[in-house]
């Protein structure tokens, strides 16, 4: 169902024209989106050995400084609970709509959900799980078959060396109190202030800069349209607001399109 302010719509043609006429669509997905998918958000509660601690104590450089191999083995075991789920209807949609209109995709989420799915070109604001680097070089790492498949994932794991400089390898994914990529934040910018037509998929719109897409879009005079079961920080901004889920209500859209997955 769709929501405009406080007014109930079902999906007409109204809104299907809309979607219809825009030259140029933006996807921009949040952690609302792969938790349909069973990825945990930062809300949700640790389990096994990583319940004694907070997330946000974990995805930090300095939280890395003190203790490499606690960070590095919670990353290993978020890659591992990423790689057990699959995709949900909601990525699939917009992967068979891309292959028919090249949708832009912009993401919060540094799963690879929406690569899996069939989707390409994504630009991920807060980095991707499955990437490394070197955390003084900045050099790229590419895990060997071992890493991958260590037996100590649910534990702290020494992070790998360098081939480069021997400096530690960390996650590629922007830890709390780093800046975003620039080249990723331009690519952001660049595709809001282009599109005139967002769809805000499962963000809270809390997560500064990258919750700002739909702001600089609809400052381009670009229209929003946010898909959320919940209230969020972009209600008043958005021209429509749908009181639903990705898994929901994008698949509809995609068939009302004509699109088949």
């Amino acid at each position: 169902m769709f929501y405009l302010i406080e007014r109930v719509y079902m999906i007409n043609d109204e809104l299907m024209n809309t979607i219809g006429q825009a030259r140029r669509i933006l996807i921009f997905s949040g952690a609302g989106m792969s938790a349909e998918s069973g990825v945990p958000t930062f809300r949700d509660e640790l389990t096994g050995l990583w319940e004694q601690y907070d997330p946000m104590d974990l995805a930090t450089p300095e939280a890395f400084e003190r203790d490499p191999a606690l960070v590095w083995g919670w990353y290993m075991w978020r890659r591992q609970q990423v790689a057990a789920v699959e995709p949900n209807a909601g990525h699939r949609a917009i992967a068979a709509w891309q292959r028919i209109y090249p949708l832009r995709i912009v993401t919060q989420n540094v799963d690879d959900l929406h690569e899996r799915a069939g989707s390409y070109g994504v630009v991920h604001v807060h980095g991707e799980l499955f990437a490394s680097h070197c955390y003084r070089c900045r050099a790229p790492h590419k895990p060997t078959a071992l890493e991958e498949n260590s037996e100590q994932i649910g534990q702290p794991i020494d992070p790998p060396h360098c081939k480069l400089c021997g400096g530690l390898v960390r996650p590629s994914v922007v830890w709390f109190g780093e800046a975003l990529d620039e080249a990723s934040l331009r690519a952001a910018i660049y595709e809001a202030e282009n599109s005139d037509l967002v769809l805000a998929i499962g963000t809270s719109g809390l997560v500064q800069p990258a919750a700002l897409v739909p702001q600089w879009a609809k400052d381009q005079g670009a229209q929003v349209i946010q898909i959320n079961p919940n209230p969020t920080a972009l209600d008043e901004l958005c021209d429509i607001n749908i009181r639903s889920t990705a898994a929901h209500v994008l698949p509809q859209i995609v068939e009302k399109l004509g699109i088949h997955n």
